[in-house]
Parts: structure tokens; C-alpha cells; sequence
């Protein structure tokens, strides 16, 4: 069992390093290997067990494939008819349950643009061409539209130990921005997203590295400083008069776009605390944020 135990967490941590994004992995492959070491069991021999072990986890492989539907179905009594939702970025869960809602109700859906990978332009395309009425929304906008919305219904990365949500980037600002407008702020997860992890701030995320957000190296000007009195304007040298001409010319317009080295500074994920988010839709059920927690701590004990 103690090996393979170390092979399991030795295969997780390989399949953590080929994956961009490896919080809800990570989170899954925690919950096998508590699974493994916390399954009961009656064999007579090692060999049976492992038998044991493959089956049932082939089994929850399987049953896992309908949890998004069953999400799908407990979201559904919490849509009303003519529902304006407003949702961020890509989500496979989001989008089961708005599929699903589409079938019996009228919903018209907002979706963030989510920079910097735009993928909430993928959710606009899905739910256009299933015939949902939806409309693009800048990141910057949201507290603009939120007056509009009933609800704000996002995925999930992971939800931790607190019961709060780990999610594409910009989900933290639509949960203050909800609140603020005591607008309804609903995260869908598989329960196998469910992560042990109790952060206290954005900067605890196993995504943080110290590259987030830093400044960048800026070029160095020896003489940029120094004052010319008798003119009253700086001595800049030749060559920073025409970077200065230039950057004055190249005003922002609608082209210009960060490029990969900007992104790179910018975080991918953020926390979201869970006294912002109103219930958690899970396919073990309706939970609060504290009722994840106790879930967590129920599941992990065996």
C-alpha cells in the first residue's frame, strides 16, 4: 500500500507539471489517493485489493461523466422565466446548466470577454448558436451591467476548505461588485473540485509566483534627470527625444493589445472570499460555502 501510495502521488505531481492549470488536477488527484488510502476493504491479498481499487474507481470515472447534469438540474429551479444572467469567462458546468435552462425557459445571458484569454467569446458563440440571446461584456463593465442582471452563475477552478472559489481571473470583482448590488452570486462545481486548500488571500493560491505583477526592468537614462536651470527643462539625450516622440505619438487605440510578457504578469485565477458567494450547486447537492466546508472535512475523515 505505501507504494502505491508514493506512485500515485509521484504520478500527480508529473501530471501536475504538464498541465497549465493544475489547481482542479490537483484537487482530483487529492481526492483519489484519499480515496485509495481511506477505501474499506475485506481482501485477503494485495493483489485483490488492487482489483477492488480499479473497478471502483473506474466506477466514479464513469458516474463522474453525469455531474454536470445533475448540476445542471438542481441550477434549473433557481432560473425563472425571462432570467437575465451574467456570467465570466468559459465554463463546461456554466454552460450544461444554461443549455439545460434554454430547454424549458427564456434566459438571456451577459458574458465577460475574460482577458486574456477571451474564452467568454467561446461562450458567446455556444450560446448564440443554441439560439440563446447573449451579449459580450468588457471586464471593465461589469459593474455597469450588474444593475441589469438577476444573477451572476460562474465555474470553477476549485472550492476550498472556507467555501470560497477559486475561478478564472476576474471572478473576485463580479462577487464584490454582486454584493454590493445584493444581486445573487452562484458558483457550479463538481465535487471533485472540491480542494483542501484554506487561503487567506489572492497572494496564497499555489498559482502565485513572484513574476505576478511585478514591474519591469525600465531603461536607464543617465543624464534624463539632470536639469538644464538655466532652461528649466530637462537634458534628454537624443536617442530618449525620439522614444518620448514616439510614445507620445502611439496613443492607445483599439489595436493595441498587451503583449505575451504583460499577460505573463498577470495572474490567471483568483480567490474569491466565501462570505461573497451566495450557494454553491454541486452534484452532492445545494450548498452554502460553510456547508462545503463540512462536506470537505467529512470526506477527507473517510
Amino acid at each position: 500500500m505505501f507504494e502505491l501510495v508514493q506512485a500515485l502521488n509521484d504520478d500527480a505531481e508529473e501530471l501536475k507539471k504538464r498541465s497549465p492549470d493544475s489547481i482542479s488536477l490537483n484537487a482530483g488527484c487529492e481526492l483519489f489517493i484519499a480515496f485509495v488510502t481511506l477505501f474499506p476493504h475485506e481482501s485477503d491479498s494485495f493483489a485483490e485489493l488492487k482489483t477492488e481499487l480499479v473497478e471502483q474507481g473506474r466506477k466514479y470515472a464513469s458516474d463522474a461523466i453525469s455531474f454536470r447534469e445533475k448540476i445542471a438540474e438542481l441550477t434549473l429551479g433557481f432560473i425563472k422565466d425571462d432570467s437575465m444572467i451574467l456570467t465570466h469567462s468559459y465554463s463546461r458546468v456554466v454552460m450544461k446548466a444554461l443549455l439545460h435552462a434554454h430547454k424549458t425557459k427564456r434566459i438571456s445571458v451577459y458574458v465577460t470577454e475574460a482577458r486574456p484569454r477571451g474564452l467568454g467569446l467561446k461562450t458567446y458563440e455556444a450560446l448564440t448558436s443554441a439560439g440563446i440571446p447573449c451579449t459580450i461584456v468588457l471586464d471593465s463593465a461589469v459593474a455597469y451591467v450588474m444593475d441589469r442582471v438577476d444573477f451572476v452563475l460562474v465555474g470553477s477552478e476549485a472550492v476550498v476548505e472556507s467555501g470560497g472559489l477559486i475561478n478564472a481571473v476576474g471572478s473576485n470583482q463580479m462577487a464584490i461588485i454582486a454584493k454590493a448590488a445584493s444581486k445573487p452570486f452562484y458558483a457550479l462545481a463538481e465535487s471533485y473540485k472540491f480542494h483542501r486548500l484554506f487561503p487567506l488571500s489572492q497572494y496564497d493560491l499555489p498559482t502565485h509566483n513572484p513574476t505576478i505583477l511585478s514591474f519591469p526592468t525600465l531603461p536607464q537614462y543617465p543624464t534624463f534627470l539632470e536639469t538644464d536651470f538655466a532652461r528649466g527643462t530637462p537634458n534628454v539625450p537624443p536617442s530618449a527625444e525620439n522614444e518620448i516622440r514616439t510614445s507620445k505619438q502611439s496613443l492607445p487605440t483599439a489595436e493595441m493589445k498587451m503583449n505575451a510578457e504583460q499577460i505573463s504578469r498577470n495572474p490567471s485565477v483568483d480567490y474569491t472570499r466565501p462570505d461573497l458567494i451566495s450557494l454553491v450547486f454541486s452534484d452532492v447537492g445545494i450548498l452554502t460555502p460553510e456547508g462545503v466546508s463540512q462536506y470537505l472535512v467529512g470526506m477527507f475523515a473517510g
